[in-house]
């Protein structure tokens, strides 16, 4: 099925109702390339696509092109290059961004180019193609290289386009003076944090080889205008990374050029896909200048990614060979990885890389043959390793030559060096080096009819999936499962509306959809529609991978939009998991009840199932196993079942579960009503059972119903009926009985009637009394009958059997009862003696009529009859001869007709003459009486004409009497045919050419079309030997005439182009095509005609106010097929021209020589797009003189000839014709009524005028007066408004700190398990960190073990972390990440971690001290492993503590800041709120709201008792979403529960009247530049309303303005500030409002952000000093201050409700009060400090600022913001540092100053306890140690840990082998241990951990 797709909303909007949505259409994006008009300063007109969903348009004031796109993986933006423009689009391609490149003043010749030096070329205006298009993540830029001044690139901030550089003053910044946007591709190669990366480049030339190199590498420097961005990575003399080609190539092929289609990256290499011509053995092969055709090689290039003298060039040639034909010329390539069904068809792991690639046929390229045939193909990239291995293999053994002519390379032999592995990067000998064995690739799919132009592949649960797109804009989708099972093609969607699809393809990030692009548009298409299939069988037999079916949901959907598709049968992936069901009995009568269903592959039922029959009934079902008991419906709810409409209905029978409401599985169903038969057969016949009582005429289901017992009959053949009787013949008007047989005839009982004959004549019913025999005979009474009319000579009459009134005997044999006249008809002797034999009619000689033998008089009238002894009739008569000319050859069929011409055809064979010569009679055309058919002789020459004759009797026509012999009375004459010309002479060799051939006596003779006898009309067949000339022959009979005329066969007429390629609906519009022409249409020459295009049906123009296009348009040119259909024309039909009325009167006034403006619409069809030129021809004419016109898109100005008077306008275009309306022409007169009002009315208004300045004057005078007055109100004003605020803040205070507690009540805490709270510290932001996963190669285990035991001895470990730390290379990051990774591999080991700690911890002190720095400054910051190390211990050791203890409290402030924000408005955009703990956070103006509750049904069960949910009026629909779900999964995790964007809210009024709420709809308020989110006041939803979440709905608003949600909701914003920057911060981070570009429209909610100058400072008539808002601050603090009270008296206390202090802090405070002893540290601050820095700092302020990292909640932004406070205030809690505190200081500090001197009296006892605790011992910590290990021994995968580790000691060996020689003899028995396990696991290793060997 062909899906178009989601089209893009640009401004201005179609009318409404002008677009046509289809099926599944609206889900897909349309952007066209004239977009890049909206920063042009042109008028932009929008027209709807034809063929696209609601909502898209085409924007048509500018012709730029797409030339390239990428998606950013991170976020999904969309960068579209085009032709002088660069867009950034969002995700749904909402235009955000564009950056202008060109065009610009240029010369292609110009090296270097004008922006440089002077150029003498002349310049002109040039485009800027866009050749590369790449992403720089590490650096956040874009790279757009264009075409002009030679190729520059510019580099371009991702998040806005704002140009970061642009570098243009060296040779190095010019890439490529090619013009195609095709001809760069750019790969980067990243080589980590430590050093820049790379850029590799390869481009056409263009036949510049002496100024671009084809490939090379760059630097890209990290500073954007950096001096050495761009330059090759290596340059010197001799050496440079970069390949050009040599000049002497040129000489060879003038056009040579490498074109490349991919490139892309790969472990040590970087690959491109190249098409290049084919170098032969001489200077003629190849050469375009010798006249011969070019052929092309596609060869794959590799480079190592760290080669900077290019040694490791290699090519390889690449085809593809499927069914013997050969694809060579590459179209696109895409790198994918294997998938593991296709990896186990290729031989290769699933994450092995594959490359898909695309061929078109041949190896020629022939641009103007529209060759299609292409073949998708695919390449294991190990395979083509390997075979470049064997080739430098063999060449480094001295085999063969470098092979590369191109280079100048090829005959060069190789040279025998060494032996190369598989990552050899070349030598300086040897190399470059060419491939001459090409490797095939394995073909999967092919197509001959729509050529493939690109493709892209992804895996989808084990499939491998391929998205080819093809030359008509289509996209295939295609599982590809490898060469064993074959490509299958799943899927065709349009995706564009002319093609065809470029290369560049690109998936959003989560792979839900593909974007691709034309030319002209791009386009976003879903990469599954599974919602098109409605049938389980069609879904998974669809192919669709993506596809299952959700059985109790009855859809075919994703497996995880299936609600519960876990469990058992409720989702089906395979085709046999389809429900079947079985009914027993499958059919019943309507009276009759229960029947049982067999079901199969049915879910679990509990919630129970209805069984409904259509929509006749429905009711429950009894489950039993997987048998299913259902009651019919009762015999009234099933419709009465009619004869004429079968005994029986088949129903459709649903299962409906009762879970979701839906029918899952259906199955046919019958009920029958025997009673609807009426006779015996039909009843007993039936195939249902049904019986026949006989007495009582009567058919039922039940037997026991019958009157008697012999009544009952069950067989045809015991039913009463009439047996087959011959023909019943009776003559009219003749009394006579009917006697009929039959069978099992029944006998009329006790009160019943006899039997009847019913005969119906002409429509009337003649009844007949009849007399039963017996059982088997039956006769009806002496009657005789008649008909009217002698037109019919015999009259079949119906005839039936009754009894008792109305009981019809069964006639099976339709017995008929024939009633007939002699005399009708048989007007003559002949036609009375050829009836029926058995009619017994005569001919009577003396009355000369047809009659009965009895009543023709006897004996005195002879009479005749057929076959008596007088049955020959007299005088025959000729009546017609045709034809009457003939050749004299002979051969002619004549044909007599007449009387009496014979009863037998011997009665006339060899007896008929014509024109004295003989005629043979043709037994096949004889007919009786009537008709003689003969065939004439040859005539001489001497034989002109003569009459016709006839004898009947086969005596002969000489000796014929007189009586029996007939002569015609015309003559019959012989005649010679000629031929002179025949017109046309030629035609095409398929046929269908009408000829005229012109001649005298065509005419003649039996078997020629003729025309008037001049000319006869042939059609020609289709040429059996191709063009040339063939002879023309005529036979007429079996003369054959011919004459020295040729007709030649022509190539058939092809269409080469169409102009215009439109028209308007109503016809005629005249296009001009270029084939030979047929007459229908005008010839100009022989390759052009004017043709009328055809009025559009009405099926396709039925909307007439939009452009339509027909499904078929070609041209009836013969029988030439090709041109029939049209594939390559995009013929489109545009709207009628439509005209406005002169006046409303009718009648317009007007002066001689005024122009007559005629309005309307679609005056000019947007044409321009189509590319080609047409206009529509306009007449208009005034009276009946024309008038000269000038046309525009809405008007038509005709200069009106020279009349006066009253003239109707008609105005013709096209086909219409149309009258606007009538102008009156008056003459001039010097000065008209009309100019004298006007001069008065003008001299009025000027007096008006002076008036209105004084008054003015007057005014502005008294206001100065007025202004000090409104001063003083506005002040008093303002002093009730901050008195009324202050009294609002303190009443809160006193209210809120009870209301909160009691919400609070009853809140489960969601913990999250030990190892994703453990990973979550350890390593944040990463999801699936591989210590989670088994180890990925499994042959390294036993070199990982021997590491392990290294990493378990203290002193090797302590040396490897301390080396570590003194490379310069080795960042923070990696710091945390080793501290990390070792913790993690000594998670089963905390003693000797602990210890390892101890020791790190006491060389830090050390360092710290000898370093002179403050004692207080250690452990501040994570600039060691030891303090990362730290942090991961506590984490460890705290858990317990965390989720017995400090969770509680922790958590419950979480929940009270929660709440408390959401009591009061909070701003969806800016974040801020009414209560806020952040200043940067407060809303700081007055904000009406009310509180509501709303009364919300549960969305996953109805009937559950309705949630009583609290929200605010001023909320968006997005807010209150989120707090209904707050309230509805109140103790379920948030990662279980259903996501606010996947639901609609719906408000249920009354009457079932429902409304789905929305941020943004059709409804939503603009004013000026400002678009206001809704609220639940937008919609006046009153208090106590019923709402309900309901899943996700489409609709025509929310598919085109996607920015519903995404662009609005707080989760967008809450995003990008997530985790950065610190509390103080957070006014910075407020997210802009960004303006829609399409309109120049900002969102808000609740306040205008006051970056814009909406808020000007002297506006103070209604606003308030907004630091009077800052009280707001201290009443959100109040209600909060017993939580956080709560946490810091938990967490700063020994022994809290009843729970110990965690042993590790008294052991790790212990070890620093040791350390601090040891240096004779004894200052109290310098200790505190220690432990503050060691435990708060470390552990607890990441916890209170991040509880996601404990709990499974959401952290919205306000939450983060109110947190950070909190959390500062802990620190500051903490610090032993007096804070000195003023009106300038920050708000946060402020707010908690007096308690801070309270919390920090906590923290010093808290201290002072821990130091009066008894010590612990060591025995007991390990003890207390080795319990934890246990406990948690399995949570992290060791190897993996130890995997992670090694790539440090493989980065830093050799620093690591210099640290542990230079120790004592242990540490070098380690040395020599290190060594031999280093090559232990190189060895075991292989390639994976490359380092270099220790000595």
């Amino acid at each position: 099925p062909l899906i178009p797709p989601q089209g893009l909303a640009l401004p201005p909007p179609p009318p409404q109702g002008a677009l046509t949505p289809a099926g599944t259409w609206a889900f897909c994006l349309t952007l066209c390339c004239f977009l890049s008009a909206l920063t042009l300063p042109v008028t932009l007109a929008s027209r709807p696509l034809p063929y696209a969903p609601a909502g898209a348009s085409i924007i048509t004031a500018s012709i730029w092109k797409f030339n390239h796109v990428a998606v950013d993986e991170r976020n999904g933006n969309v960068y579209l290059g085009s032709v002088n423009r660069i867009y950034k689009l969002s995700p749904d391609l909402e235009v955000q961004v564009s950056h202008q490149t060109g065009p610009d003043e240029d010369n292609r010749k110009c090296y270097p180019p004008r922006i440089v030096q002077p150029c003498s070329e002349p310049l002109s205006l040039t485009n800027n193609v866009n050749k590369m298009l790449l992403m720089d993540y590490r650096e956040n830029r874009l790279l757009a290289c264009g075409s002009l001044y030679q190729g520059i690139c510019k580099l371009l901030r991702l998040d806005d386009l704002f140009k970061l550089g642009e570098p243009f003053h060296k040779k190095e910044h010019y890439l490529s003076g090619a013009n195609e946007s095709g001809s760069v591709f750019g790969v980067i190669v990243s080589y980590g944090d430590s050093s820049p990366d790379k850029l590799f480049v390869a481009t056409a030339v263009d036949g510049k080889p002496e100024y671009f190199p084809t490939i090379s590498s760059r630097k890209l420097a990290r500073n954007s205008e950096e001096d050495g961005m761009f330059a090759y990575v290596f340059h010197d003399e001799f050496v440079a990374s970069m390949i050009k080609i040599p000049s002497d190539t040129f000489t060879v092929v003038p056009d040579f050029d490498i074109y490349y289609v991919y490139g892309f990256g790969s472990g040590n290499f970087v690959y491109f896909l190249t098409l290049q011509p084919e170098m032969g053995n001489g200077p003629a092969a190849g050469s375009s200048s010798t006249g011969r055709e070019q052929v092309y090689t596609s060869k794959l290039v590799r480079l190592c990614k760290d080669d900077t003298a290019f040694n490791s060039y290699v090519e390889v040639p690449l085809g593809c060979v499927k069914g013997g034909v050969e694809y060579r010329l590459l179209q696109a390539a895409y790198l994918s990885k294997a998938g593991a069904i296709l990896g186990r068809s290729l031989g290769v792991g699933p994450d092995d890389d594959v490359l898909f690639t695309v061929f078109s046929k041949g190896q020629k390229r022939r641009p103007r043959e529209a060759s299609q045939e292409s073949a998708l193909c695919v390449f294991a990239l190990r395979e083509i390793n390997e075979r470049i291995k064997e080739r430098l293999q063999s060449c480094y053994k001295g085999e063969g030559t470098l092979d590369l002519a191109w280079l100048k390379v090829k005959d060069i032999p190789c040279s025998s060096l060494l032996t190369i592995d598989d990552n050899f990067c070349g030598l300086d000998m040897n190399a470059p080096l060419g491939v001459s064995e090409m490797v095939r690739g394995i073909p999967l799919f092919s197509d001959s009819a729509d050529k493939m132009t690109s493709v892209i592949a992804y895996v989808y649960k084990n499939h491998s999936l391929a998205f080819v797109g093809t030359q008509s804009g289509r996209i295939k989708k295609i599982r590809v499962d490898g060469p064993s099972q074959g490509a299958l093609q799943y899927e065709v969607i349009q995706a564009v509306e002319r093609g065809p699809i470029q290369r560049d393809m690109a998936f959003s990030p989560d792979h839900h959809f593909l974007y691709a692009m034309s030319e002209t548009q791009l386009t976003r298409v879903p990469v599954e529609v599974c919602g098109q299939y409605s049938t389980c069988s069609e879904c998974l037999g669809s192919g669709d991978p993506h596809c299952g079916w959700c059985v109790l949901h009855n859809m075919c959907t994703r497996k995880e939009k299936c609600e519960r598709s876990a469990e058992p049968r409720r989702f089906a992936s395979d085709i046999k998991q389809c429900v079947r069901l079985n009914v027993h009995p499958n059919n019943i009568s309507v009276s009759q009840f229960s029947l049982i269903l067999e079901a199969h592959n049915v879910p679990e039922l509990s919630a129970g199932v209805n069984c409904s029959f259509e929509d006749l009934a429905e009711m429950d079902g009894l489950v039993e196993g997987n048998r299913i008991k259902c009651r019919s419906p009762t015999e009234k709810a099933v419709p009465r079942i009619i004869l004429n409409q079968g005994d029986h209905q088949i129903v459709q029978l649903y299962l409906k579960s009762k879970e979701t409401g839906l029918a899952f599985a259906n199955t046919s169903f019958v009920f029958y009503n025997c009673s609807v038969h009426k006779s015996c057969l039909s009843c007993v016949s039936s195939p249902y059972q049904c019986h026949w009582c006989k007495y009582r005429h009567d058919c039922t289901h039940d037997p026991r119903t019958c009157s008697f017992q012999e009544g009952r009959v069950k067989k045809p053949e015991e039913c009463p009926q009439l047996l087959p009787a011959e023909r019943i013949l009776v003559p009219v008007n003749v009394v006579k009985p009917i006697t009929l047989r039959a069978k099992n005839l029944p006998q009329p009982q006790s009160g019943q009637r006899g039997y009847e004959c019913l005969l119906t004549i002409q429509g009337v019913e003649q009844r007949v009394p009849a007399l039963r025999f017996n059982s088997s005979s039956v006769q009806c009474q002496n009657t005789s009958y008649s008909y009217d009319g002698m037109e019919t000579s015999s009259l079949p009459v119906d005839l039936t059997v009754i009894w008792n009134g109305d009981f019809s005997i069964d006639n099976p044999a339709d017995n008929k009862v024939h009633l007939y006249k002699c005399d009708a008809q048989r007007g003559s002797c002949g036609l009375c003696l050829k009836a029926d034999p058995l009619f017994g009619c005569v001919w009577c000689k003396r009355e000369n009529r047809c009659a009965l033998k009895q009543h023709c008089p006897h004996p005195e009238s002879p009479w005749m009859e057929h076959n008596g002894l007088n049955s020959k009739c007299t005088h025959p008569r000729i009546t017609q001869i045709t034809p009457l000319r003939g050749p004299r050859e002979g051969g002619t069929l004549v044909t007599i007709r007449g009387e009496n011409l014979g009863l037998d055809f011997g009665e006339i064979q060899g007896n008929v003459r014509v024109a004295d010569v003989d005629c043979t009679p043709v037994r096949e055309g004889y007919i009786p009486a009537e008709q003689i058919v003969c065939e004439m002789a040859v005539a001489t020459p001497s034989q002109f004409a003569n009459y016709v004759e006839v004898c009947v009797g086969g005596i002969g026509v000489r000796e014929c009497p007189k009586e029996f012999r007939a002569t015609s009375s015309k003559y019959y004459y012989f005649v010679i045919p000629r031929l002179s010309s025949l017109k046309p002479s030629r035609g095409p060799v398929s046929g269908g050419t009408i000829v005229n051939i012109t001649g005298s006596n065509l005419d003649a003779g039996s078997n020629v079309s003729i025309i008037g006898g001049q000319w006869i009309t042939c059609r020609s067949h289709a040429s059996l030997h191709g063009y040339g000339n063939a002879s023309v022959t005529v036979t007429v009979d079996k003369a054959h005439i011919q004459k020295d005329l040729k007709f030649e066969y022509v190539e058939d007429p092809t269409i080469a182009k169409l102009e215009p390629e439109w028209s308007i609906f109503s016809r005629p519009l005249l296009i001009t095509l270029c084939p030979l022409c047929p007459q229908t249409c005008q010839v100009l020459s022989p390759t052009t005609m004017l043709c009328q295009a055809p009025e559009l049906p009405i099926s396709l123009s039925r909307q007439r106010d939009v452009p339509a296009r027909p499904d078929e348009f070609g041209f009836i040119l013969d029988d030439v097929q090709a041109v029939l259909a049209l594939n390559n024309t995009a013929f489109i039909y545009y709207p009628n021209p439509e005209f406005e009325p002169l006046h409303v009167s009718g009648v317009l006034e007007l002066k001689p020589g005024s122009p007559i403006i005629l309005k309307g619409q679609n005056f000019l069809p947007p044409t321009n797009t189509n590319g080609n030129n047409g206009k529509l021809n306009y007449t208009v004419l005034i009276g009946s003189k024309p008038c000269l016109l000038t046309v525009s898109e809405n008007q038509l100005l005709c200069e009106s000839p020279n009349l006066t008077g009253r003239h109707k306008v008609v105005a013709r275009v096209g086909g219409i014709e149309f009258s606007p309306g009538v102008v009156h022409i008056i003459s001039d007169s010097p000065l008209s009524s009309t100019a004298i009002i006007s001069i008065a009315g003008a001299g009025a208004v000027l007096l008006l005028f002076i008036v209105v300045v004084l008054i003015a004057y007057k005014r502005k005078s008294r206001e100065s007066d007025l202004t000090l007055k409104r001063l003083q109100m506005q002040m008093d004003n303002l002093e009730s408004r901050v008195a009324l605020e202050c009294k609002e803040a303190f009443a809160e205070l006193q209210t809120d700190i009870h209301e909160l507690t009691s919400d609070l009540d009853g809140v489960g805490i969601p913990f999250l398990d030990y190892r994703t709270y453990t990973m979550r510290v350890l390593f944040p932001g990463i999801e699936e960190h591989p210590v989670l996963r088994d180890l990925e190669v499994k042959h390294v285990e036993k070199g990982l073990k021997l590491f392990g035991q290294l990493i378990n001895n203290k002193v090797f470990l302590l040396t490897f972390i301390r080396t570590l730390e003194s490379q310069r290379g080795f960042s923070m990051r990696d710091r945390g990440n080793v501290a990390s990774l070792i913790v993690t591999v000594l998670q089963s080991k905390l003693e000797y971690a602990t210890d390892v700690l101890k020791h790190l911890l006491s060389d830090l002190i050390d360092r710290n001290l000898e370093s002179k720095n403050h004692p207080k400054l250690l452990l501040r910051r994570t600039e060691s492993v030891a303090e990362k190390m730290l942090t991961n211990w506590f984490t460890f050791l705290l858990y317990k503590f965390l989720k017995e203890c400090a969770g509680e409290p922790l958590f419950s402030l979480f929940c009270a800041i929660k709440q408390q924000m959401e009591k009061g408005p909070i701003d969806s955009i800016t974040g801020e709120a009414r209560y806020s703990l952040s200043e940067d956070k407060l809303i700081r103006q007055q904000i009406d709201y009310k509180t509501l509750v709303v009364n919300c049904i549960h969305p996953d069960n109805e009937k559950s008792p309705e949630i009583q949910v609290k929200v605010l009026n001023c909320d968006t629909i997005s807010q209150v979403k989120e707090k209904i779900l707050d309230a509805i999964y109140k103790n379920v995790p948030h990662s279980h529960r259903q996501k606010a964007s996947d639901m609609d809210l719906e408000w249920r009024q009354g009457r079932g009247q429902r409304t789905i709420l929305m941020d943004e709809d059709l409804s939503t308020k603009i004013e000026s530049d400002w678009k206001r989110l809704n609220m639940l006041s937008h919609y006046q939803v009153p208090d106590n309303s019923v709402m309900a979440l309901v899943p996700k709905q489409v609709t025509a608003y929310n598919s085109v303005n996607n920015s519903t949600v995404s662009r609005t909701s707080a989760s967008k914003y809450e995003n990008m500030i997530k985790y950065t920057g610190s509390p103080d911060s957070l006014r910075s981070r407020t997210p802009m409002i960004t303006p829609d570009l399409e309109s120049g429209v900002k969102v808000w909610h609740l306040v205008k952000n006051h970056e814009h100058g909406d808020q000007k400072e002297g506006d103070r008539g209604s606003k308030m000093v907004s630091e009077i808002y800052l009280t707001r601050l201290l009443a959100t603090k109040g209600t909060l201050q017993k939580f956080v009270d709560d946490l810091f008296e938990t967490i700063f206390s020994t022994a809290h409700r009843g729970s110990a202090l965690p042993l590790a802090i008294k052991y790790m405070f212990d070890f620093l009060d040791e350390q601090a002893d040891k240096h004779s540290i004894h200052d109290p601050h310098v200790r505190h400090t220690w432990k503050s820095n060691c435990l708060p700092l470390r552990f607890w302020v990441n916890v209170i600022k991040n509880p996601q990292f404990v709990f499974d909640i959401h952290k919205s932004s306000i939450t983060d913001a109110c947190l950070s406070v909190v959390a500062q205030t802990f620190m500051d809690s903490c610090s032993t540092s007096e804070h000195r505190l003023g009106k300038d200081s920050p708000s946060n500090k402020l707010l908690y100053a007096k308690d801070i001197p309270s919390y920090k009296s906590w923290v010093e006892r808290y201290y002072s306890d821990i130091s009066k605790m008894p010590a612990i011992s060591d025995q007991d910590m390990n003890a207390y140690l080795a319990e934890q290990s246990r406990m948690h021994m399995n949570e992290f995968n060791s190897m993996s840990s130890l995997s992670e580790i090694y790539s440090y000691v493989g980065k830093y060996t050799e620093e690591v082998r210099q640290h542990t020689m230079g120790k004592n003899h242990n540490t070098c028995f380690l040395s020599s241990r290190l060594k031999v396990e280093q090559h232990s696991t190189r060895h075991t290793f292989g390639h994976t951990y490359p380092f270099k060997g220790i000595s």
